[in-house]
Formats: structure tokens, sequence, C-alpha cells
């Protein structure tokens, strides 16, 4: 763990406002990107962020060093509370069962060709179908190809193992191959 780091956790663990501030500043884009994408509801979104914060500053005495650095656990946090939205609220998602139960039988040459080059077109059809998914799977496809998180990052994220994460993602991703198979017909 860096000095900084450090630093600012013993600052946050002290309740100084200025070790909060400072957490704000350096990590409040990354929550508020994972937000965001999770609940596409900018006020929903705003209210789940603040929430992030305060349950952050309020449980940091149960943050470890050795499991995560400080940014991937106040993502954790911030995964948690919006799944937890999108779960209370009344979101429609749409199981990959919905779609026919050959979603096996796509291949990564049939996922490149219905997906496609992000132009205009492709890019709203795969905005359009990752509003379908369940919040577990839109938070997933958003940790990995948005945020750039390893596998092991979103484990941590997601209590789950790396193995599981890898399959959870090549199902997710064929699932939205479905989606806009179905949006194109």
């Amino acid at each position: 763990m860096a000095e900084t780091e450090t630093h600012l956790i013993e600052g946050l663990r002290q309740q100084s406002p200025k070790a909060q501030q400072e957490t704000l500043e350096l990590f409040g884009r990354n929550v508020w990107a994972q937000v965001v994408r999770i609940v596409s509801c900018n006020e929903d979104a705003e209210e789940i962020y603040q929430d992030v914060f305060v349950k952050a500053f309020n449980n940091i005495d149960r943050y470890d060093g050795e499991k995560a650095s400080l940014k991937t656990w106040l993502l954790r946090i911030a995964y948690n509370e919006a799944v937890s939205f999108l779960r209370h609220s009344k979101t429609k998602t749409i199981s990959l069962e919905d779609y026919g139960n050959d979603s096996d039988n796509i291949s990564e040459e049939e996922m490149e060709r219905i997906i496609g080059r992000p132009d205009n077109e492709n890019i709203h059809m795969l905005r359009s179908a990752i509003q379908r998914l369940t919040p577990e799977e839109q938070a997933l496809i958003t940790m990995f190809y948005y945020d750039d998180l390893s596998m092991n990052d979103i484990a941590f994220v997601t209590g789950s193992t790396p193995s599981t994460i890898g399959s959870r993602l090549s199902r997710t991703r064929k699932k939205i191959c479905k989606i806009i198979k179905n949006i194109r017909l």
C-alpha cells in the first residue's frame, strides 16, 4: 500500500474532514462512474453516490488493505449499493432463457459479427442490450469494459472468484449478443 494511501486511511479513521475531502477528490469520479453506469437515473445515482461515501466513512475501520486497495474497496461499496437499489426498484430485466436456450452455441466469431465495430448504431444497440441485463450483469460489464478492472478486483468487488467472473462475463457477452440479434429482427 502506498504511503499516501496509508496516510489517507489514517486520516479517515480519525474522521478528518480533510481526508474525507481528499478521498472524494481522488476516488469520487470512479465511484460516480460505477454507480451511474448501473443506475442510469441521475437523481438515484446521486443519492447512491452519497450513500457510498457515508457508508465508507462510517465503516473505514472495516477496511483491510491486505484484501484490496482503497479504490477497489470503495467500488465494492458502490457496486453493492447500486445493485441493492436496482433489486428493490421495479427495473425490468431479461433472462437469457427469454431468447432461447442456444446461447452456449454462440462462438466468439459470431459475437464479433453481431456486436461489430463501434459505430453509432452498434453503440446504441449495445447500450440498449446492457440496460436489459440484470443489475449484477450490468455491473460486471461496467467494471470489466468501462473501468478496466482486473478479474481479481472484480472478484473482490462482487465477493466472487476470478474463475467465476470469467464464466459470468462469457455468459453475459453471449446474452448481449442474443438481445442484439432480437433487437435487429
